[in-house]
């Protein structure tokens, strides 16, 4: 049986259609999904495809605040690093370098430990420290800045019930640095 030419097209926008909604059905699936979850009042499965996609926009313009907040924040912290940047050097001419600081976050810890560029220190060291100490370092990073490198380190602590005594890593990387520098 054939067709007339009248049918045809009437079945092809239809398939095109249908098509056309299963292809925007799965990019509000991938848009909802990659709204982290607990900006999320409800299941996501639970929403209708106009609710994912409300708490979408609703997500990008919390986003879009967000930046915007940070970008203040950047242009006020720059502004205010540029015109103490001669005290900065002053200041950073009279610490005795290696220094460390020592953050404790809770269930975390930040060191921040700075040195000069010639000289060596045993970085090695102090993640064995914190290790020994009871915490898992997650990441580790530097960056060098003029004649000085800042290390940073994050850890994890291993058994939230023990914790880490904050006050015995920082002894012991006070120690570190003391015989480092004789």
């Amino acid at each position: 049986m054939m067709r007339s030419n009248s049918e045809s097209p009437r079945l092809d926008r239809k398939t095109v259609e249908r098509n056309r909604r299963i292809h925007m059905k799965d990019l509000c699936f991938k848009l909802a999904s990659l709204i982290p979850s607990h900006h999320f009042k409800h299941s996501k499965d639970m929403l209708s495809q106009q609710g994912q996609l409300d708490h979408a926009a609703a997500y990008i313009k919390h986003l879009k605040e967000r930046i915007e907040k940070l970008k203040k924040k950047k242009e006020q912290a720059m502004g205010t690093s540029v015109a103490n940047n001669s005290t900065m050097d002053a200041m950073m001419m009279g610490l005795r370098l290696p220094m460390i600081e020592l953050r404790d976050l809770g269930s975390s810890i930040e060191v921040v430990l700075i040195s000069g560029l010639k000289k060596n220190f045993m970085f090695y060291e102090v993640i064995t420290i914190i290790e020994e100490e009871g915490a898992e370092v997650v990441s580790a990073s530097f960056s060098t800045v003029g004649d000085k490198v800042f290390h940073t380190i994050h850890a994890q602590v291993k058994i939230c019930r023990v914790g880490v005594e904050t006050s015995r890593v920082c002894q012991r990387l006070q120690e570190l640095i003391y015989w480092s520098c004789i």
